[in-house]
């Protein structure tokens, strides 16, 4: 913490100590856990929207050859409603071979 003028300024590590606990407790490592799986999500959505682009394919057009909605392409890039499966259909629309496709993805994520 540091002291300006009136006002205390936290660091966010100090932030978050004093909101969800220290490192290794329970509350702390569950929004953690929650916060990684968000940001996985969020990378996987990017890949699929790069991937549509470099294919120069809008989202209405991968939809029809995915079979669903331009907003559920919308939402699949913002990493929502993601799994494994619904990853692969798009890339698998896109012409793009599964271990290409998941080698952008894992690099994506890590």
């Amino acid at each position: 913490m540091e002291q300006v003028g009136n006002f205390k300024l936290y660091s966010l590590e100090e932030a978050m100590d004093e909101d969800l606990g220290k490192v290794g407790t329970p509350k702390r490592d569950a929004f953690e856990a929650k916060l990684e799986e968000e940001l996985r999500a969020y990378h996987i959505g990017e890949a699929i929207r790069q991937a549509r682009k470099e294919k120069n394919l809008t989202q209405e057009q991968l939809g029809q050859l995915m079979g669903v909605q331009r907003a559920q392409i919308s939402k699949i890039e913002s990493g929502k409603n993601l799994n494994f499966s619904t990853i692969a259909r798009a890339f698998k629309a896109m012409g793009i071979p599964a271990n290409l496709a998941f080698g952008k993805v894992s690099l994506a994520l890590w």
